[in-house]
């Protein structure tokens, strides 16, 4: 894994959150101080959730279970999409669709879909229909692949979802907590920590700050995924141990 570089952090501007009349009060215990009007955040509460976040992954990873990345807003979803290609794990970065986890279901059927149309793109059978259809059948395999195309690996829930920005992901959280999946956050001084489980408080508006944290969770996810026994890694789901509690 990375060094974990509290200069690095600091650069990025990990440290600055919200305007002051814009936080929320449960974030207090994350707060130095304020500097212009913008509360700064406490870097020595970031690192402290980082690494707690980044043993726990590892632990997650190591025992065969799935880590769904989520983060659809601008600064983001490039991030989210790397982090998560990196390390082997499904990802959202573009909308969360409704039901997503909590209608598991009908989400696999659209992505079954999605490989019907892929098929007829890869056999050339989409030539055999008329125009109109063609550029229908285009543009509906174009917005299922957006949509959908990182979960694709996803063939069952997740254990664990990582989140960055859980108030603009709040119907991402509001299912979590519905099926009880751990969700860890990369989480603002605006936001409400009690709906998380494992917060790491940051800036989560800032492309450098978001990077700069997803970096260390991903290199943690991989080395749990290196450390797993290569019999589990090639058993699909079914036998898994038991994934360790986040107090651990």
């Amino acid at each position: 894994m990375p060094e974990l570089n509290v200069k690095d952090m600091l650069e990025a501007g990990v440290h600055f959150g919200h305007n002051c009349s814009r936080w929320n009060p449960k974030m207090r215990q994350y707060i130095y101080g304020r500097r212009n009007k913008i509360h700064i955040i406490d870097i020595k509460e970031t690192v402290r959730g980082l690494l707690r976040a980044s043993k726990y992954l590892a632990d997650v990873a190591q025992h065969g279970s799935l880590i769904l990345f989520v983060g659809t807003k601008r600064q983001a979803s490039e991030p989210i999409a790397e982090s998560a290609q990196a390390c082997g794990m499904p990802y959202v970065s573009e909308r969360w669709l409704g039901g997503m986890l909590t209608n598991f279901r009908t989400i696999r059927s659209r992505l079954k879909r999605l490989e019907e149309l892929e098929n007829l793109e890869t056999t050339g059978e989409i030539n055999t229909y008329s125009k109109k259809m063609q550029s229908t059948l285009k543009r509906e395999f174009k917005k299922i692949k957006r949509n959908l195309e990182g979960i694709r690996t996803l063939n069952r829930l997740p254990e664990t979802v990582v989140v960055i920005d859980p108030k603009n992901e709040k119907n991402c959280i509001h299912e979590c907590r519905l099926l009880g999946i751990k969700i860890v956050a990369l989480i603002d001084t605006d936001s409400d920590p009690d709906l998380i489980d494992l917060a790491i408080p940051g800036n989560d508006d800032s492309i450098r700050s978001i990077r700069i944290i997803l970096e260390h969770l991903s290199a943690a996810v991989k080395a749990g995924n290196s450390a797993a026994p290569a019999t589990q890694k090639a058993d699909d789901n079914d036998n898994l141990k038991p994934v360790p509690s986040l107090k651990s």
